[in-house]
């Protein structure tokens, strides 16, 4: 059980900095200006920004599971 629970919390890591890095790769094209009442533009995402949109998604969703699984076998 504590070499599975070394393991999950290992991949964890590696999720971690793969979703770091895919939150720093997207477009921030308005910035603090939607904040003020400026920029009302709506863009749809297209192509790779799309593809790393979704994949941030599904890197979040497993990187919460993964570590709700950790605490539960650590106890």
């Amino acid at each position: 059980m504590k070499n599975l629970s070394y393991i999950l919390t290992l991949i964890n890591m590696v999720i971690m900095v793969i979703l770091i890095i895919m939150i720093s790769l997207q477009n921030k094209t308005s910035g603090l200006s939607s904040v003020f009442g400026g920029g009302g533009v709506v863009q749809t995402r297209r192509g790779a920004d799309k593809w790393l949109f979704y994949a941030t998604i599904t890197f979040g969703v497993l990187f919460v599971s993964l570590t709700i699984a950790t605490l539960f076998l650590k106890k």
